[in-house]
This record gives structure tokens, sequence and C-alpha cells, in this order.
């Protein structure tokens, strides 16, 4: 991320010195949880990504934690959903994180950008005329802008996280049983993604 247009390092955890191991790990616990609609295990995990992945203050990270609990609560149902309050869920989050961090994002921008690549996720499940790079583009985007850096730096770790997608799919298709190895899988496209990320944050 920016500050007054230079790059921050952080020496706790945080938005450019996360782990990508327990993040992933933590993220793939809150997809799961998702697709089950297990709404409180989801909350655990969200609270445990947010630690890891933003290193703000107790308060702050269990309410990002609840925002992202409610964002992803907005846009669940299908078709049905209420994408303009997931926004708004989301943008309450990243000011969270501005206001912790100092970051140079916008947060509405953010949030329109995080918000978008679920909607051309959730496209490509039910259209076969939207492609995954469709949805690695979108991905792009928020990295791109989230971390300020260039759009090639990060294509790996959206690549990845798309792959992990694709992973999740078959999950959900198969059944969304916790001892299916294709969690296994996704968890390791996952990690992998965020330690794509955290190289191209570092660089």
């Amino acid at each position: 991320m920016r500050k007054g247009g230079r790059t921050m390092r952080a020496a706790r955890p945080g938005p450019l010195s996360f782990d990508p191991v327990v993040v992933g790990n933590r993220e793939t616990d809150a997809w799961a949880a998702y697709y089950r609609h297990e709404w409180l295990t989801f909350l655990v995990a969200a609270v445990g990504m947010v630690a890891a992945g933003f290193g703000m203050s107790p308060r702050r990270t269990l309410a990002g934690a609840w925002y992202v609990l409610r964002a992803n609560q907005m846009w669940s149902p299908y078709p049905d959903n209420q994408p303009d309050a997931a926004r708004a869920y989301m943008r309450r989050f990243y000011q969270l994180v501005v206001d912790a961090s100092g970051l140079d994002i916008d947060p509405a921008r953010a949030a329109r950008l995080e918000v978008e690549w679920w909607r051309v996720h959730r496209a490509n499940q039910h259209d076969e005329n939207v492609t995954e790079a469709q949805v690695e583009e979108a991905l792009t985007d928020l990295y791109s802008y989230a971390y300020g850096v260039d759009r090639e730096a990060v294509r790996p770790a959206a690549r990845k996280r798309v792959e992990a997608m694709g992973l999740s799919d078959r999950w959900v298709q198969a059944g969304c049983h916790r001892d299916d190895p294709l969690l296994a899988a996704e968890r390791r496209a996952l990690v992998a993604s965020y330690a794509a990320l955290r190289a191209a944050v570092e660089r």
C-alpha cells in the first residue's frame, strides 16, 4: 500500500506484512462456511483472516470481520441478492483499514472493486460466456489498486486465486463435504495466491 506516494513497510502483521499461510487458511475456512451457510463459523474465520491480513486492533478487527460477514450475507442469495448493501458494508470495512493504517486508498472505490470480482465470479458460475480470464482481470484490478502496485505484478496472485475459485466451485457441486480432497486443494491454491501477492507487494 501507499502513503504519501511511498511504499509503507509494516513491522507487524498487516496489509504489507501478512502471513500467506495464515490468511490463505482462514479464507478457505470462510469460503467453506459461506457455501455451507454456517455464518457463525464464517465470522470466526473472518476474525482470523482480518487479524492476520490487516493487523488492526482487536476492536477494529471484530468490527471489520462483522462487516465482511454482513457483506457476504447480502451477496449470498441468488439471484435476488443486495449488491448495494454488500458494497456499503465493504466500504465500512475498508474505511476501518484506512483509519488504522493510513493507507492511501478510497474505501468506496476499493469496495466497488471488491464486489465487482464477486459479481464477475458469480456470472462465471452461471454464464458460459463469462470466462475465468474475466474473473482474473477483476481480481487484478482490485489487487493493483489496493496494494498500489503494477497490474502485471499481482496477476500471478489473481490467477492462482481464480484456480482456487474453480476448485471451490467443484467442491460446491460435489456437495460441500469438509473431507473432500477438493477443499484441501483449494486451501493450497489460496495459500499460493497470497504468497504471490505478498511477493508482489514486497517488490
